[in-house]
């Protein structure tokens, strides 16, 4: 009887270590599902591309001035090569981040323009009247800015142009931060702007960031552009054609002295808006929609990484305070706000275009703010515009100190004007 009972108890011990045991592995699995969902929920996010963008600056930033330094130099510095034939591209990883990686953002930024200006929101004049009014006056205003500190430097004068971009991810994300406080109406407004500013830059570089032409490379492309013509007379829909056209016209343009990227916007004006058959959506959504997270998660971030470790060594007050940094901040900082709510009050005034509905003065004062959140395409201005290393740091400083106190401005003000409305109260009009 005893025997039996001891049996009894061990049963028991078994079951209820058994018992705590699947309690356990269903505490576990609920864990990593919930860790799945969050990281799902953050990925998704509108803001998490802008997050995931200052990060990787940041991470460039620390490990520049950390005691790994040779290790971020040296593989930024990593020989890459692609031969096929007598063709040679040999370069190092840096150059085939910002010539080769950056081809495929600018792709993407074609694909915005298009769908913007054929289905979207500068599909029609009414539409497109206040944004393209603001945005020429964002990137007036700031080189004005720039010039004017830099007026006794022909040198520095050619980076006029830095503090006229705005960044669309990093911007949008700021705003994204303040969710329902900010009227839908002017987060299409930002967005519609900074598609136009984005428009601006690549006209900016094609015009006046190219080196020495290749007519004969020249010629190539033309035929590469002509390829792409007739593949969207024809209505081809499938994306493969239009890629291959595409790296043909990158490896053209990039032997042409004009910059490669380019090759991006002009490739994705080609593809068609039009559905193929079966499917819902259009072929340029279908590869805006495919392309979007690792131009986001992935380009973006590395780009930044790879730009953004400037060296504090040896760094003083007044490199910081110097006219390249002070142009590029000052013109980021005071120019863009300026330039886009001076330019759109102007316009709302002559009446020209509507202000954005249900917005006030001061929250659209406040998103004109944000519009000096410069970064990548600053960035990348910046490395066209000088090549030597100490203009590299005092650009990069110049970049990373304009587009985070308008970050920081930006949010800052957007919460003080819009916080009536986050109660649930009207907000007054002014």
């Amino acid at each position: 009887m005893g025997q039996y009972a001891g049996t009894t108890d061990d049963i028991r011990v078994n079951a209820s270590e058994g018992t705590r045991g699947m309690v356990a592995k269903t505490r576990k699995r609920r864990t990593i599902v919930q860790r799945v969902d969050g990281a799902k929920a953050f990925f998704q996010h509108e803001a998490s591309g802008g997050i995931v963008l200052l990060a990787a600056a940041l991470f460039g930033l620390v490990l520049q001035n950390s005691p790994l330094s040779w290790l971020y130099d040296g593989l930024l510095e990593t020989p890459v090569t692609v031969r096929v034939g007598a063709l040679n591209l040999d370069k190092p990883l840096l150059l085939w981040i910002n010539d080769g990686m950056m081809a495929v953002f600018f792709f993407l930024v074609g694909l915005e323009i298009k769908r913007e200006l054929v289905i979207g929101e500068l599909s029609s004049t009414k539409k497109a009247a206040l944004p393209a009014i603001a945005a020429l006056g964002g990137m007036l205003v700031p080189a004005l800015i720039y010039s004017a500190i830099n007026w006794t430097d022909d040198i520095a004068l050619h980076g006029w142009a830095i503090p006229a971009a705005t960044d669309i991810a990093f911007a949008i994300g700021v705003l994204a931060l303040l969710g329902p406080r900010v009227p839908v109406s002017l987060k299409v407004f930002l967005l519609a702007l900074a598609i136009i500013d984005d428009l601006g830059a690549i006209i900016i570089i094609a015009f006046f960031y190219t080196a020495h032409l290749s007519l004969e490379a020249l010629a190539l492309a033309g035929l590469g552009i002509a390829a792409l013509a007739l593949l969207n007379a024809k209505d081809v829909t499938r994306i493969a054609p239009y890629v291959l056209v595409g790296l043909f016209i990158w490896v053209c343009v990039l032997k042409s002295g004009v910059h490669a990227t380019l090759a991006g916007v002009i490739t994705a004006l080609a593809v068609p808006v039009t559905r193929a058959p079966g499917e819902q959506h259009g072929t340029l959504e279908r590869v805006e929609e495919a392309l979007g997270p690792w131009v986001k998660f992935g380009v973006l971030p590395l780009f930044a990484f790879a730009n953004a470790g400037v060296s504090l060594t040896g760094m003083t007050l007044a490199h910081v305070t110097s006219a390249i940094p002070m142009g590029i901040a000052l013109g980021l900082l005071i120019g863009k706000p300026i330039g886009i709510f001076g330019f759109s009050l102007g316009a709302i005034g002559l009446r020209l275009a509507g202000k954005p509905e249900g917005a006030t003065w001061a929250q659209l004062l406040g998103v004109a703010i944000l519009g000096g959140i410069g970064f990548t395409m600053s960035l990348f201005i910046g490395m066209l515009a000088f090549v030597d290393a100490t203009r590299a740091a005092e650009i990069r400083i110049g970049v990373l100190m304009g587009s985070i106190a308008s970050a920081l401005a930006g949010y800052l003000f957007l919460r003080a004007v819009t916080a009536n409305r986050a109660l649930g109260q009207p907000h007054p009009e002014g």
